[in-house]
């Protein structure tokens, strides 16, 4: 089969379209052929082995450890091992966790589940990770409420696109943070104030908020606290690492300090199926920029690697 395929860490150039063997599903695993797969900041993080955080969490010390890029999928199953069971041959699907740039690709059946029936497989490709992020970090960690002023800094790539939606799908005022060139994508997604980031100073005008998702995180935690509410919730879910590991530690220290925190997705099957259902009935959905194939891949990760994407850059596979 062909796939896009990496044995060193550096920029996109490294990645070449390679025929390797098609692979065969382990006992809870599910075979794909893959339709498409969109691009997310965690693939670019193994690409290029930054930061060196990741080589020490399972990326691999001095060569990559996974290859293949392309951690959302959507595809059919071709096959299915010997104890998996949600699934048969011929049936639709799309989640995280996988190899994506790839024609086929084999896949652990508790992290997906039926393809939303309104979306296309790219459409669906552009969902799992960014809106899993959003979902968990907004619901689970935000603690979102109905009438809350929430801040969302990063909000036009594909975590923040979908955090504007489900902001206004529990029914708060969201004010986003992007750059100039954004801003009407960003209107367009939801958001009822957009912030020009190159112009104004979020941290520094308007009413504090209930909650802040930061998925930009560049400035020091404290220029955020001094528009967060007393008791609002301020989470970092991307950005620089220096402001993660910053994130951390403040959040350790002190009780005044719970209410900040980082947060990572967790690929959910429930959670999917509850994305599944607000896709379905038009509640939120995917925002497609850009489309390479297989071939192109390489192209696509420059792309989001220059911060040009305006929510999902998705890969297709012939």
């Amino acid at each position: 089969m062909k796939a896009i395929y990496y044995t060193k860490y550096g920029s996109p150039d490294v990645v070449q379209l390679k025929e390797i063997e098609k692979p065969v599903p382990k006992e809870n695993e599910i075979l794909l052929r893959v339709q498409a797969s969109s691009l997310n900041q965690y693939d670019l993080h193994l690409l290029t082995g930054t930061p060196f955080l990741v080589r020490l969490m399972g990326a691999g010390l001095f060569k990559p450890g996974r290859k293949i890029p392309g951690a959302d999928i959507a595809g059919q199953v071709e096959a299915v091992g010997l104890n998996a069971k949600q699934f048969k041959p011929g049936d639709e699907v799309f989640g995280c966790g996988g190899k994506g740039f790839a024609e086929y690709a084999c896949v652990q059946e508790n992290k997906y589940a039926p393809k939303p029936s309104n979306l296309t497989p790219e459409e669906a490709a552009a969902v799992p990770m960014a809106a899993l992020t959003a979902l968990q970090g907004l619901r689970d960690k935000g603690k979102i409420r109905k009438g809350q002023r929430v801040l969302i800094n990063g909000a036009s790539g594909g975590v923040g696109s979908f955090a504007v939606q489900l902001a206004k799908l529990f029914e708060t005022e969201v004010t986003a943070v992007c750059r100039t060139s954004k801003m009407d994508f960003v209107r367009s997604v939801g958001a009822d104030q957009v912030i020009d980031y190159t112009r104004e100073d979020a941290t520094k005008i308007g009413q504090p908020y209930d909650l802040i998702f930061d998925i930009a995180a560049y400035r020091p935690v404290s220029d955020y606290k001094r528009i967060l509410k007393p008791g609002g919730i301020y989470i970092i879910a991307g950005g620089s690492v220096a402001r993660i590991v910053q994130m951390m530690l403040v959040s350790k220290i002190g009780k005044k300090n719970k209410n900040m925190m980082t947060m990572m997705a967790n690929v959910d099957q429930k959670d999917l199926l509850i994305l599944k259902e607000y896709l379905e009935a038009g509640k939120i959905r995917p925002f497609i920029d850009k489309r390479y194939p297989l071939n192109e891949a390489g192209a696509a990760l420059w792309y989001l690697k220059n911060g040009l994407a305006k929510g999902k850059v998705v890969v297709t596979v012939p």
